[in-house]
């Protein structure tokens, strides 16, 4: 588990970087293809088709391949991609631009839920919330590859020759990091094999570690069928998550696509200075997701959330309406720590219940990939109209909408959480862990370091470290 932990973070911050890398990066491509505000806008959509187009089956694909074949279909997406995006501007073709925008965004989507189920499995076995550290690997990526970006725009350094070798470090850095990144999301054979080892090391007999295995077998079929998979879509609560996530995307879509072409146009800056205001959004957003760890575990999700939308809100304000470029920094340092754990814990509230979590995590990740669909275009659009940095003012409404859906992240009534708290009545950080009525959790998933009690309905009940853990029920 530690393993797969720093593997993760290795692939959140791999991603992190390909994508700020090539952002930073979008005020030379407008420059090789002669493009306007708008018609870029118009090119970026092309990601989000794909975003869209690949999440809607993401987690029915993680369910019954597992995780591990998906990431290595992400990989490849992703190598095509960053190629085709070098060579688009390279030869002045704007089709070709397009397809490897696209390849993309059906990279990132197919690649983010298991990588999102992945790290609320480890999160569950820590007991403590941790998810918003494998974000902020994700940023410190970001803020590695928006410096890169810099630097190479500073240098001149041709888009061909960047974004190629950005696309082979990523798929040696893929090949080496996924095979030991995979705990969860296993296919149900590989599923089955690991809940019976781990029945046995927890000491079981091995009548109760073949039953552990051949109940997570059977759960993990059943949620693997497409139409198990695709009920998630009937869930209220996942709906408004993704109403969440959403206001999530929206905004750090748009710092990604626009802050850095907005800081230029807006003030009169060089390429490089708007990379670097991009580098300042997306490390305030690495600093608060280092400290949101310990913020969620002491106020919960639902204050958590909540005063994140209305620093983000004020944030953003502040850099539409800045009158000089210091005191617009303000308000992107402000804007990058409001926008910080909003996606974290909509993850961490779509994954509370495991063998769910893929199909949960796929819904939500397409009200993101729906936000970053419309948001390219219609920002574009406004831009020509108001300039971008004005534009970026529309959506403020989306963070409204977040601080009033804020409820829908606390973790239902029942359901055991990450350990470290579960759901009561006004999400209490320290409420204790109690047993679920409906087989949610696999017995067999617990780390070392917690005490779980394997009965044969598959709930899991945790008991205080030092208290008397009974017998495991025998089968009938």
């Amino acid at each position: 588990m530690h393993r797969a932990r720093w593997l993760l973070m290795g692939l959140f911050a791999l991603s992190g970087l390909m994508l700020s890398g090539w952002l930073a990066r979008l005020p030379a491509v407008r420059a090789s293809l002669d493009l306007g505000t708008a018609e870029l806008g118009g090119l970026l959509i092309a990601g989000s088709i794909g975003s869209l187009a690949t999440v809607s089956v993401a987690g029915v694909l993680v369910n019954r391949f597992g995780g591990r074949a998906v990431l290595y279909v992400s990989m490849v997406a992703f190598a095509a991609a960053y190629v085709l995006i070098g060579v688009g501007p390279t030869i002045g073709s704007v089709p070709v631009l397009t397809v490897g925008i696209f390849l993309s965004g059906v990279g990132f989507a197919i690649g983010n839920v298991p990588l999102n189920v992945e790290t609320a499995a480890v999160e569950r076995r820590m007991g403590r919330t941790v998810l918003p550290q494998f974000h902020a690997a994700f940023s410190i990526g970001s803020v590695l590859g928006s410096g890169i970006g810099a630097l190479c725009a500073a240098a001149d350094v041709p888009l061909l020759a960047q974004f190629v070798a950005t696309a082979v470090v990523g798929t040696v850095w893929r090949l080496l990091s996924v095979p030991g990144a995979v705990i969860e999301s296993l296919p149900p054979d590989r599923a089955a094999l690991a809940a019976a080892r781990d029945a046995r090391a927890g000491g079981r007999t091995p009548r109760e570690a073949g039953l552990a295995g051949r109940l997570r077998a059977a759960r993990v079929r059943r949620v693997a069928r497409p139409g198990s998979a695709l009920g998630a879509w009937r869930e209220p609560r996942t709906l408004l998550i993704g109403v969440v996530i959403m206001s999530a995307a929206l905004s750090e879509g748009a710092a990604n696509d626009w802050l850095a072409i907005a800081v230029v146009d807006g003030f009169d800056q060089v390429e490089a200075v708007g990379a670097a205001m991009f580098g300042v959004f997306v490390g305030a957003m690495t600093l608060v997701r280092l400290l949101g760890t310990k913020l969620i575990d002491r106020y919960g999700r639902v204050t958590v959330l909540r005063t994140s939308g209305l620093v983000s809100f004020g944030g953003l304000v502040l850099f539409g309406f800045a009158p000089s470029l210091p005191l617009a920094a303000v308000g992107i340092v402000a804007w990058g720590c409001g926008a910080a754990l909003t996606v974290p814990l909509g993850i961490a509230a779509a994954s509370d219940d495991p063998l769910r979590a893929a199909s949960r995590v796929a819904v939500i990740s397409a009200f993101s990939s729906t936000a970053s669909l419309a948001a390219p275009p219609l920002l574009g659009l406004a831009a020509e109209l108001t300039g971008t940095r004005h534009a970026l003012l529309l959506i403020t409404a989306a963070m409204i909408a977040s601080v009033l859906l804020a409820r829908t992240v606390r973790r239902p009534d029942g359901v055991a959480g990450s350990g470290h708290a579960a759901a009561g009545p006004a999400d209490d950080p320290g409420a204790p862990v109690v047993a679920t009525a409906e087989p949610a959790a696999v017995p067999a998933l617990d780390g070392p370091g917690e005490d779980a009690v394997c009965v044969p309905s598959g709930s899991v009940r945790r008991e205080p470290a030092g208290d008397h853990v009974p017998e495991p029920a025998r089968p009938a």
